[in-house]
C-alpha cells in the first residue's frame, strides 16, 4: 500500500526528453537503473569518504556509502508507505557529482571556481545525470524524471536556482519536494555520522572512550555492554553503530508520521506546498545528533592525521586546475575540443576542466597530479 501523499510514477512530471513509457518496470525503477548502470555510478568505488582511496580498503568509499544511504532511506520510506523505488534512485544518485577526496576536494575545486561560479557537489550531480553522461543515442545525460532530479538537488542557492528552470523553481519559492526526496537528505546524514564512527574508531584515531563524550554514543554503548559485556569490540562497534541507525530510523519515521498527520496532507501536491519540511527528528533526538555531529567535526574530520590528508586533497586539486588552466593542451582530447568550441569564454573554459577534475577517481587524480609532481613532496 502506498500513501495519497507519496510520489507516484504514473503522475510525474516526465522528463526532459519525452520517451514512450517503460515495459515491466516504473519510471522511478528505470532512473534507478539508469544511475546504477551509469559511468559516474561506478566511478564512486574509488572516491573517498573521509579516508583517502589509498589508505585502506575497509573503510567506506561513495559507493559504500551511496548503498548505506539508499538502505537507511527506504527503510524509512517503506515504513510510512512512501514510493521506495523513488527513494533509492535519490539516495543512488545523491553524490555522483562529488570530487575526488571527499569534502576536501570540493572545498578546493570551490575555491578554485570562485570567479567562475563556484561549486558545488549537489549541482554537480545534477549536472552529471542532465548533461555529462553521454550513453544515451537521443539525449545527452540520464534523462531522469523531473521527481528524482529535484531529490538529487538538496541544496541550491538562488542564483543557481534561478538558472536550473523546474527543479530550481521551489527554492524561489520556499516550497518543499517529495517526502521520498526528503527522507533521502536525512539518509545520507544518518549513514556517513553512524558510518564514520566505524571508520573513526577502526582507524585508530578516536576511541570507544572518546565517543563516550557524546549521550547517544554513551547510552547506547551502555545497553550493548549489559546485554554482552564480554563482546569483542569490533563486534561491540558493530552492535553499537546498528542501534544507532535504528535509534535514528524508528525516531525519523515516527515523528515525521506524526508531523503528516497534523498537517493534513493529501497528496504530494500538497506536500510541496508546506513551508518546511515535514520529515524531521524528534527535538530531543535532533539535539542528540547534532551533538555527535559536533564531536565528529572537532575529533574525527579535524584530527591531525585527517587533515594532513585533506591537506594533500587539496594541494592535488588546485594544482591540477591551474595547470589546466594555463594550458588546455594537458587536457584529454574531447575536453579541449569542448573548450575550443566557445573560444574566449574563461567561465565555460573553468567549468570543463571543473567537470574533468570533479570526474576522477582519487587514485587517478594522484597519477595526474604525479604527472607534473613529485609526489612525495606532498609527504
Amino acid at each position: 500500500m502506498i500513501a495519497n501523499y507519496a510520489a507516484k510514477p504514473e503522475l510525474s512530471r516526465g522528463r526532459r526528453f519525452p520517451e514512450p513509457a517503460p515495459l515491466y518496470r516504473s519510471e522511478f525503477q528505470r532512473d534507478r537503473d539508469r544511475i546504477i548502470h551509469s559511468k559516474a555510478f561506478r566511478r564512486l568505488e574509488y572516491k573517498t569518504q573521509v579516508f583517502v582511496n589509498h589508505e585502506g580498503d575497509l573503510y567506506r568509499t561513495r559507493l559504500t556509502h551511496s548503498l548505506e544511504v539508499a538502505q537507511v532511506a527506504c527503510a524509512v520510506a517503506r515504513n510510512m508507505g512512501l514510493n521506495e523505488d523513488l527513494t533509492e534512485a535519490i539516495a543512488l544518485a545523491h553524490d555522483l557529482g562529488h570530487t575526488p577526496f571527499g569534502h576536501a576536494g570540493q572545498d578546493a575545486l570551490n575555491g578554485c571556481m570562485k570567479l567562475f561560479g563556484g561549486f558545488e557537489h549537489n549541482l554537480q550531480s545534477l549536472r552529471v545525470v542532465d548533461h555529462l553522461e553521454t550513453s544515451y543515442a537521443e539525449f545527452d545525460g540520464l534523462n531522469l524524471t523531473f521527481e528524482t532530479r529535484e531529490g538529487i538537488l538538496k541544496h541550491c542557492a538562488v542564483k543557481n536556482a534561478a538558472m536550473l528552470g523546474d527543479v530550481g523553481e521551489r527554492f524561489l519559492t520556499k516550497t518543499q519536494p517529495s517526502l521520498e526526496a526528503q527522507i533521502a537528505n536525512l539518509a545520507d546524514e544518518i549513514a556517513y555520522n553512524n558510518h564514520d564512527i566505524d571508520d573513526g574508531i577502526r582507524s585508530g584515531l578516536i576511541s570507544i572512550e572518546q565517543f563516550c563524550a557524546v549521550p547517544l554514543f554513551c547510552e547506547t554503548y551502555e545497553e550493548v555492554i549489559a546485554r554482552y559485556p564480554k563482546l569483542e569490540e569490533r563486534r561491540l562497534i558493530h552492535e553499537i553503530v546498528r542501534r544507532l541507525i535504528g535509534k535514528m530510523v524508528i525516531d525519523l519515521t515516527d515523528t515525521s508520521t506524526q508531523m503528516i498527520q497534523q498537517s493534513g496532507v493529501n497528496s504530494i501536491d500538497q506536500v510541496r506546498q508546506q513551508s518546511s519540511p515535514l520529515i524531521r527528528y524528534s527535538s530531543e533526538l535532533l539535539m542528540q545528533k547534532n551533538a555527535l555531529k559536533s564531536f565528529l567535526y572537532q575529533n574525527l574530520y579535524m584530527h591531525p592525521t585527517v587533515y594532513r590528508m585533506a591537506w594533500k586533497a587539496q594541494k592535488i586539486i588546485s594544482s591540477l586546475f591551474t595547470i589546466y588552466m594555463q594550458d588546455i593542451k594537458l587536457l584529454p582530447v574531447k575536453y579541449q575540443d569542448f573548450i575550443k568550441s566557445m573560444p574566449n569564454d574563461e567561465t565555460y573554459k573553468a567549468r570543463v576542466i571543473a567537470d574533468y577534475i570533479a570526474g576522477m577517481t582519487d587514485r587517478y587524480a594522484m597519477k595526474e597530479y604525479g604527472q607534473f609532481h613529485d609526489l612525495s613532496r606532498l609527504h
